[in-house]
């Protein structure tokens, strides 16, 4: 799961249907790779990572954590 993606996302006020749309995937292909059950390509990272707005180096920002964490 990507724990900071998810943070950035409530932060912002971006909702999964937002990404979805960015990416042009469905929204539950979207949630799928969010949370570690599908890959992310580095294509789609960059994606997500401009949609955020964020500075954080793409390693931080899809630092993979287990769930509960």
């Amino acid at each position: 799961m990507y724990k900071n993606v998810k943070a950035e996302m409530s932060r912002k006020g971006i909702t999964l249907e937002d990404l979805a749309e960015a990416l042009g995937k469905t929204v539950s292909t979207v949630s799928q790779k969010i949370n570690g059950k599908y890959p992310i390509t580095l294509a789609e990272a960059k994606i997500i990572k401009s949609r955020l707005g964020v500075a954080l180096p793409l390693e931080e920002l899809f630092e993979v954590t287990e769930e509960g964490e």
